[in-house]
């Protein structure tokens, strides 16, 4: 059976495999980084509508400066986010499963919102909402991860970021298959694969149905 490499930080990456596994895939985490939180402090709530939260990491990694935040609304990109968002106290007001400028796009235009985010991130592209960014988190290599006899393996990419280093990581690309949680993902990944493909949607579910659709349907030369 064709290996799947997750490549996304913990505790990510362990929900990526078990996910993974439910599908009958054969899946394998190898965290390219680590996530840890950056210091940082809350403004005051009342210049703001809501919070806008892009990452679940952002709730891990906030601190003793998030319960000052609780009383705004939360709009949250993914399943995960809006649960580890409920689970801290807020109340989710709208949740997004096809990224950030889907989720902006469908929300009200003069909202103030409170971005709650990773030092590496994209913003959204075209938004209409006032969005006042705070770094909280970020994401650090890990010194040595195993990417020893990993051909003819599936590996996911979840960011651009990842996809620049593994492509760095990697000597002898041309037996691996790439799937991507977003085609910005799969173009940092480059070239010499043996193929790149990008998720019809930005979540986790997309990109493991690629997956699984890249087991059942081609093998590896």
């Amino acid at each position: 059976m064709t290996r799947v490499l997750v490549l996304r930080p913990e505790p990510g990456a362990s929900a990526t495999v078990k996910r993974a596994r439910e599908l009958g895939l054969d899946a394998a985490a190898i965290p390219l980084f680590h996530v840890e939180p950056v210091a940082w402090r809350a403004p005051d709530p009342a210049g703001f509508d809501g919070l806008l939260l892009t990452s679940a990491n952002a709730i891990r990694h906030g601190g003793e400066q998030l319960p000052r935040l609780r009383g705004l609304k939360v709009y949250a990109v993914g399943k995960a986010t809006a649960e580890a968002g409920r689970a801290a106290g807020f109340d989710v007001s709208a949740t997004g499963d096809s990224g950030v400028d889907a989720l902006v796009g469908s929300i009200e235009p003069d909202l103030k919102l409170l971005h709650l985010c990773g030092v590496d991130r994209r913003d959204a592209a075209e938004a209409h909402q006032d969005i006042t960014s705070i770094e909280v988190y970020r994401s650090q290599p890990l010194p040595a991860p195993d990417v020893r006899n990993i051909q003819g393996s599936i590996a996911l990419i979840h960011s651009p970021r990842a996809g620049r280093r593994f492509s760095d990581l990697v000597d002898d690309k041309t037996s691996i298959r790439i799937a991507a949680l977003s085609r910005a993902a799969a173009d940092a990944a480059g070239d010499g694969w043996m193929s790149v493909d990008a998720a019809e949607q930005p979540n986790d579910e997309a990109l493991l149905a690629l997956a699984a659709s890249l087991c059942n349907n081609s093998q590896p030369k």
